[in-house]
């Protein structure tokens, strides 16, 4: 998921470089989306953890 978010924010930088407002975008957000759902599976992975032992 966290590789995902990093893809997705290396294609907004060079999109934005390039001039691709759009893409650059669109990018910037699936990535800034994909990296909030990476925090709250992380976090709750964690609190199961601590949970079973």
């Amino acid at each position: 998921m966290l590789g995902w978010a990093v893809t997705f924010l290396i294609i907004a930088i060079i999109a934005g470089v390039l001039g691709f407002g759009g893409i650059a975008g669109t990018s910037a957000g699936i990535a800034q989306i994909l990296f909030v759902i990476f925090i709250i599976l992380f976090v709750i992975s964690l609190v199961r953890g601590m949970m079973t032992r």
